[in-house]
């Protein structure tokens, strides 16, 4: 089998409810880099429904998908408010010492 051969995964596919959404961002966060959690929520918002997350949140499905792209660069505020649309909330815990 060749490289070209193989399918690009698409993580989107995968997460089929609440529970797999919320493991799949807390990981994405946990790798510490600052790319991950607008990869993450674009990923999540392909699994549920741009246009419908575009209605929620007041930004155009293009905005949204250049936001959470790779290449994106989402303000502080668009993360909020996708977070918002999709259920999805942060919990700041103080980083244990060891």
């Amino acid at each position: 089998m060749k490289l070209d051969d193989l399918k690009e995964f698409d993580a989107s596919k995968y997460l089929v409810d609440e529970e797999s959404i919320a493991i799949y961002v807390n990981e994405m966060l946990e790798s510490g880099d600052l790319k991950a959690l607008p990869l993450a929520l674009g990923t999540v918002s392909k699994a549920r429904n741009m246009s419908e997350l575009s209605r929620k949140t007041g930004i155009s499905r293009k905005g949204l998908y250049q936001a959470l792209s790779e290449d994106g660069n989402p303000s502080f505020d668009t993360v909020l408010k996708v977070m918002q649309a999709l259920n999805l909330t942060f919990e700041i815990k103080q980083k244990q010492v060891i």
